[in-house]
């Protein structure tokens, strides 16, 4: 871990929130950078100038489907840094407020991913740095959908078109990428609904 890196690690960390961990200080910024690897969005931390100061595991992995395997230790994809650019030059005129940009990246419709960039005026950093977060979006549903599936006691076909549904396909196109007709989707779909609503009025 580079110097710099435990500095932003050991700045982004609240060490009140971490006084029941029993660790010191070096520790505190080893452990929170083993969080910040093990998160599955994309963590990247830019300088103003698009230097790259650190990229987690995961950041490197999605910048590489992006620049199509291309991806190089200090090189940011266009993509992402025309967004930070836009910050950039949008920050000044909004200078006392947080400013959060987002845009999407549709590489095809299993690979959606939701990027976020916000300036980071840190203590301990001479200059502000801008942070990159890489949401894969497809995962973050099928998640989501997992757990809906277990919630609403589906049956495996039922879930296969519940996760299908929820990745904004069609119904016909669930019923092509299935192998069943378009009738049967809409059957399935209605069983779905009906445990959806049971699960709901439950709830209440």
């Amino acid at each position: 871990m580079s110097a710099l890196t435990k500095t932003l690690v050991k700045t982004l960390a609240e060490p009140q929130q971490l006084d029941n961990i029993d660790l010191d200080e070096s520790k505190r910024a080893d452990f929170l950078q083993e969080v910040i690897e093990g998160l599955e969005d994309g963590i990247l931390i830019l300088s103003e100038t698009g230097e790259l100061v650190h990229a987690n595991e995961s950041a490197r992995r999605l910048c590489c489907q992006f620049t199509q395997g291309n991806f190089k230790q200090n090189f940011v994809p266009s993509v992402i840094w025309n967004l930070c650019k836009s910050l950039l030059s949008n920050g000044c005129l909004f200078s006392d407020k947080l400013i959060i940009l987002s845009d999407e990246i549709v590489l095809d419709k299993s690979n959606i991913f939701r990027v976020r960039v916000r300036l980071l005026d840190l203590d301990g950093f001479k200059v502000p740095c801008l942070l990159v977060t890489i949401e894969n979006q497809y995962e973050s549903l099928k998640s989501l959908a997992i757990t809906e599936v277990k919630k609403f006691d589906l049956t495996p076909r039922e879930a296969e078109i519940w996760f299908l549904y929820r990745n904004n396909y069609s119904y016909k196109e669930i019923a092509t990428k299935l192998y069943i007709t378009i009738n049967t989707v809409k059957k399935h779909m209605k069983n779905i609904h009906t445990k959806r609503h049971a699960s709901i009025v439950v709830e209440y």
